[in-house]
């Protein structure tokens, strides 16, 4: 007989077996064992024809969920069960927060323990922490519990409610969410500031100068006692000087007029100042704040952030990941001192221990900060870790130690000189100690190339020098739109609003890429026209829901359901009941919604109307009585769609493409066309004769007023021999695809495959004209992916040898996301798993379930087949016979 622990996870529970005794067996739940019904076939009989079953929750009856187990997780409780059965003691070891809280609540639910029960916690998997976890067990928190099935009825309400609706008045397959829909909104409304922002332009002068042979700059700041015009000084939505700014716009003309007065006249410090000021070190991450500098400093995305800080976790690496607190613990603080010592000295150590304070809205501090595991750091060199995992950790450790370091001393330089009526400024700054600098400057990668560019040096100046002028330069500036978020500034604005849980944010903000409302662009999200769409029928018809305060409100109620001060149903029925209910507010304006007003898309200063079609956005005006359209490109975001663009679209559509000649050799024009997925030439013209002529997309770089006549001609006669390997005999051609130019060695690959090489838009190879010399250089060098630098593509993790035939079985991401490679065959992970969690034995077992499913479906169709047969002889016998007859 045992104790039975049970955890999320495969690799939580190899991590933890390792701390606990002998007779402790270690199971995993894989996530939640049971949830609401996520399709129909999984509603139960006896409810299914309820018109509340759908929801999956009974809104009738006290917002009762209806609760399943998937298929998927059938297997899982089965085994916990048969573990339960030997077990004199139950210790449910889930996270401790409302999530892991709830699952521990559905095990007990499920398993229904004859068996003593308790509930153990610990924010990071260390011996000392699992040992002290075991001792200090307590029962379930019912109000935690609570404050999560809220969070999951409500989310289910609005989703289940709302989208529905958007499939009947805009478009299939979309979707609303309580923190998805307002985080949409936030990306909208930022596009439209987009669109409104008017450009203004405004000249200064930039002074080069020199003192003890120290060269410096110095910038214009006033003419005549008069600031000249900055760009704060500017409205952005009329691109002119905001009223009331007592401010000296200069022109071009202007700019290079008082230049060549100054060039030559005396210069002279007028004024300077000096300022000592001192910088604290940022605070220890919390769940935001590294998806944040994740992204700006890794380019990690929220999703993959989270997904490597939980293998981290559970590998016994860093304490849990899921944190509002940035709190250390005395342990923690000791272990970070230590490190500082050890490795920058004892001049590098704050004077006392440092404790921050959590300021973000709504924060629940049960634990501590993100930081290295256990009571000495290891240093990230010590791990053994590798890729994002390191990177990741290096990051974690890097922001934990620089907490403890001593604050940055540095001065502040601003230096006054005098030049006819012309006054100008020259700033420095000085880093008199580095401090927490040595270790993490936030926003870069190299300290030491931080703390160089963070210098500005001034030469000894005083009051009365007179330097010498080497040049002056007039410099153009046009105002700069508002930035698009990314998901580093997407995230810190949901907290800052106090909208959802970060814990949230990474699969919020990939569930708005996945459904299309807004795409990654440089690391900006750009959201679709769709999401303009939907955003527009909510403001209008259900404001609320994408209100910033209203569901900030929302979470803040939220959390005093876990505390006890808010009864959890009587919010339910409100929300979704009461006189300005979710409910209530859709039956009363469903039918007033309008699909064709609803697929209209408002933008300003367009001549015509856009709307959302069964194939994407597409533009409509009306000419001479007939409706005339076109499809609107992928590439084409609403803040860039301009009067002129739409000219072109629509020009195109009514007198038809632009003719750039005719083709040297077949005396056909050549059209440059724009279509859905841009710009491209076409040889010849559509006809019953030639339903598709022969066409090639634009390569990166061209554009319609860029391409000539020749390089049409050209890339119409892609794919281009170059020649015959010299090894092989087989043709290597140059050719254009949809990822761009490539180089193809026809059935050259080891397998008899094809052999592939990308032509890098950095590289001067032109698929136009590359020879045969080169591409065998390419060939010659190693298969790259398509992955981050141009590197080969490497697994997300090597799981090991398959048991039977020693291949390896390895885990890579790809574009539908996780999947196991085995040989030649690609294994979709499916949802119940974790790329990160999964163990070679369940590998081997979807690898072994794949190979039976299609020997199956053979099977299938050869008995398919054979009774077909069988079938058709019979009925071929039979009326031979009575024809006989």
């Amino acid at each position: 007989m045992s104790t039975l622990v049970i955890v999320e996870s495969p690799t939580k529970a190899r991590t933890i077996r390792k701390y606990l005794p002998n007779d402790y067996q270690v199971e995993a739940s894989m996530g939640h064992i049971r949830d609401l019904p996520q399709s129909a076939s999984e509603i139960p009989a006896a409810v299914k024809k309820e018109k509340w079953s759908q929801l999956g929750v009974n809104v009738e009856a006290d917002f009762e969920p209806i609760y399943v187990v998937p298929k998927d997780k059938k297997k899982v409780v089965k085994t916990l069960k048969d573990a339960l059965k030997n077990a004199t003691e139950l210790v449910l070891a889930t996270d401790e927060d409302r999530e892991g809280e709830s699952i521990s609540w559905h095990l007990l639910q499920v398993l229904k323990p004859k068996v003593p029960t308790k509930r153990m916690v610990f924010h990071e998997i260390t011996e000392e922490a699992i040992q002290n976890a075991l001792h200090h067990c307590r029962d379930l928190n019912e109000q935690l519990v609570h404050a999560q099935e809220t969070r999951r009825i409500l989310d289910r309400l609005v989703g289940y409610t709302l989208s529905p609706l958007l499939w009947k008045k805009i478009a299939p397959k979309l979707s609303a969410g309580r923190v998805q829909s307002v985080a949409v909104r936030l990306i909208v409304m930022r596009e439209r500031e987009r669109r409104a922002f008017r450009m203004g332009s405004y000249w200064d002068l930039k002074a080069h100068l020199s003192k003890d042979n120290t060269p410096f700059d110095a910038k214009l700041i006033s003419v005549d006692g008069t600031k000249v015009a900055t760009g704060s000084d500017f409205d952005e939505n009329t691109g002119q000087i905001k009223a009331g700014r007592n401010v000296q716009l200069l022109n071009e003309a202007d700019a290079n007029a008082l230049k060549e007065r100054l060039l030559g006249k005396p210069w002279n410090v007028s004024n300077f100042e000096e300022r000592q000021n001192r910088r604290k070190p940022a605070p220890p991450f919390t769940t935001s704040t590294l998806q944040q500098e994740a992204n700006r400093k890794l380019r990690l995305s929220a999703r993959d952030t989270m997904r490597v800080a939980q293998s981290l976790y559970e590998n016994g690496y860093i304490t849990y990941m899921r944190t509002d607190s940035v709190h250390l613990s005395e342990q923690a603080i000791a272990a970070a001192r230590e490190c500082v010592t050890q490795m920058y000295g004892p001049d590098y150590l704050s004077p006392q221990p440092r404790q921050y304070a959590t300021k973000s809205k709504g924060a629940q501090e049960a634990h501590e900060a993100i930081r290295p595991a256990g009571n000495r750091f290891r240093t990230p060199r010590e791990t053994g870790l590798k890729d994002r995992e390191l990177a990741l950790y290096d990051l974690i450790w890097k922001r934990t130690v620089a907490s403890q370091m001593a604050e940055v001393r540095q001065t502040s330089l601003s230096v006054d000189l005098s030049v006819e009526n012309a006054l100008f400024r020259a700033n420095g700054k000085r880093i008199d100690f580095p401090g927490f600098f040595r270790a993490y400057v936030e926003g870069s990668d190299d300290p030491d190339a931080a703390l160089e560019n963070r210098e500005a040096i001034l030469p000894a100046l005083a009051v009365g020098d007179r330097p010498d002028c080497q040049d002056i330069e007039a410099v153009g500036h046009e105002t700069q739109p508002p930035a698009r978020f990314t998901e580093a500034s997407l995230v810190k604005t949901l907290e800052s609003e106090g909208i959802g849980r970060p814990s949230t944010y990474a699969s919020i903000i990939g569930t708005i890429i996945d459904r299309g409302y807004a795409q990654m662009q440089n690391n900006a999200l750009v959201p679709s026209f769709t999401a303009f769409a939907v955003c527009s029928l909510l403001e209008n018809y259900f404001p609320d829901l994408v209100d910033l305060h209203f569901t900030a409100k929302m979470e803040a109620t939220l959390d005093r359901i876990s505390t006890g001060d808010v009864e959890w149903i009587p919010y339910l029925r409100e929300f979704y009941s009461g006189d300005k209910g979710l409910d209530t507010q859709v039956r009363q304006q469903e039918d007033q919604i309008e699909p064709t007003e609803a697929k209209t898309i408002v933008l300003e200063n367009l001549p015509v109307n856009v709307r959302i079609g069964k194939f994407g956005p597409y533009l409509e005006t009306e000419k001479d009585g007939e409706t005339i359209t076109a499809s609107i490109p992928q590439n084409l975001t609403p803040s860039d769609l301009d009067s002129e663009q739409v000219e072109v679209l629509l020009r195109q559509k009514t007198e038809g493409p632009d003719k750039l000649g005719m083709h040297p050799e077949t005396g056909e024009p050549i059209y440059i066309l724009i279509g859905s997925y841009g710009p491209y030439v076409q040889l010849g013209e559509v006809s019953d004769e030639n339903p598709k002529p022969k066409r090639a997309s634009l390569p990166k770089g061209q554009t319609p007023e860029t391409i000539t006549l020749e390089t049409a001609v050209g890339l119409l006669s892609l794919p281009r021999l170059l020649g015959v390997h010299p090894e092989s005999g087989n043709k290597i051609q140059a050719g254009l695809g949809r990822f761009g130019p490539y180089i193809v060695h026809k059935k050259g690959g080891e397998d008899g495959k094809d052999d592939y090489r990308s032509i890098r838009a950095s590289s001067e190879d032109d698929v136009l004209t590359i020879p045969l010399e080169r591409a065998l250089e390419m060939l010659a060098e190693p298969k790259r992916g398509r992955g981050r630098r141009g590197s080969k593509k490497k697994p997300m993790r090597e799981l090991g040898d398959h048991p039977t035939d020693k291949e390896p079985l390895n885990i890579y991401d790809g574009p539908y996301g996780p999947y196991i490679k085995y040989k030649r065959k690609n294994i979709s992970i499916p949802d119940g798993d974790s790329a990160e969690e999964l163990t070679l034995e369940r590998a081997v077992e979807l690898i072994a379930a794949k190979s039976s499913s299609r020997k199956t479906s053979t099977a299938k169709r050869k008995t398919t087949s054979k009774k077909t047969s069988t079938a058709k002889r019979k009925t071929t016998s039979k009326k031979t016979s009575n024809s006989d007859s």
